[in-house]
């Protein structure tokens, strides 16, 4: 794992959060994008060398959804930054952690994603990320 990619924190109104997060950050967001395959509109903002990632759901059975509804607003996973996303998942996997999508699927911000279960990794949700360059 290279770096920290991005910090996801789920939310209501997307909206709304916007308006907080460009006021706390002092810019706007950088980008908008649905992942209709996830039942989720994202929102992405810079903050130095860093990027939040705001997830609001747009289908009431998707994984936001239901996390907001257990849990209530706030951070949701944490990703990192990998070069080579499937020998990452084997290597994890041998490793003994549980991983939720094996086959990497397209995420937000031309990125191809697998999430690791947070049962295995102290109650967080980790997203791999890796470039999409199929995409360029």
């Amino acid at each position: 794992m290279n770096k920290i990619e991005h910090i996801g924190i789920a939310v209501k109104d997307l909206e709304k959060s916007n308006q907080l997060f460009a006021s706390l950050f002092g810019k706007s967001h950088y980008k908008i994008e649905e992942v209709i395959s996830e039942g989720v509109k994202t929102s992405f903002f810079k903050s130095g060398p860093n990027k939040i990632e705001l997830l609001e759901a747009t289908n009431p059975n998707s994984p936001i959804a239901k996390f907001i509804e257990k849990k209530g607003e706030g951070i949701h996973h944490i990703a990192f930054a990998v070069d080579d996303i499937i020998s990452e998942i084997k290597r994890l996997k041998k490793e003994g952690f549980t991983i939720l999508n094996e086959t990497p699927k397209k995420g937000a911000d031309n990125k191809l994603v697998a999430f690791l279960h947070p049962k295995t990794t102290n109650g967080v949700l980790i997203e791999l990320c890796q470039e999409d360059n199929s995409l360029k």
